[in-house]
């Protein structure tokens, strides 16, 4: 008896206007990533505790608990169940938790000129994602982080970071699928 497995169809945008906003979301997801491994390298002053790559990152959830730190909202591929809309919203509601986790620590970092830059293009990327669905309003998010620079500063922003990457990889598979450019990686 033979299967055939069903790959994910390329969705129909509305029109020019959210297919090109699709197509520079896609751009700037990318830019991102491949802005989180210098920025995480401006930022984390104690390389020898922390590595972005590391298999060992799961270990910090209790941390991540502890400090106040949200999970991403979850990105699957598209399905009846789970829309374009629902996921344009997750990724909006992703891109905000992300942007107020590194406000707070920005400030705590002696205004570290690679994070202003990443925090930036964050939010040039949630203006394309605002084109293609209504914004939603994310609550403000208040960490438990003592005086700049400490252990729990750095356990912050790594875990925002590598949580972003993560995200941001997940937004890539989906903006991919929309543009049907099956030529960028995450």
């Amino acid at each position: 008896m033979a299967t055939f497995a069903k790959s994910a169809p390329v969705l129909e945008l509305k029109d020019e206007h959210t297919t090109r906003a699709a197509e520079q979301a896609l751009q700037l997801i990318l830019k991102i990533l491949e802005e989180i491994p210098e920025t995480y390298k401006s930022c984390i002053t104690h390389p020898d505790t922390f590595n972005l790559n590391s298999t060992e990152n799961g270990n910090l959830e209790v941390m991540a608990v502890t400090i106040g730190i949200p999970p991403a909202p979850v990105l699957k591929a598209l399905t009846q169940d789970f829309t374009l809309e629902t996921s344009l919203k997750r990724m909006s509601e992703g891109l905000q938790l992300h942007q107020a986790l590194l406000n707070e620590v920005f400030p705590r970092l002696n205004r570290n000129e690679r994070m202003d830059d990443l925090l930036a293009d964050i939010r040039d990327l949630l203006t394309q994602i605002h084109m293609m669905v209504k914004p939603h309003v994310q609550p403000t998010l208040k960490l438990s982080l003592p005086d700049p620079g400490g252990y729990e500063v750095q356990v912050a922003t790594h875990l925002a970071l590598v949580q972003l990457r993560s995200f941001g990889c997940d937004m890539v598979r989906i903006l991919r699928n929309l543009t049907a450019d099956e030529d960028m990686e995450c």
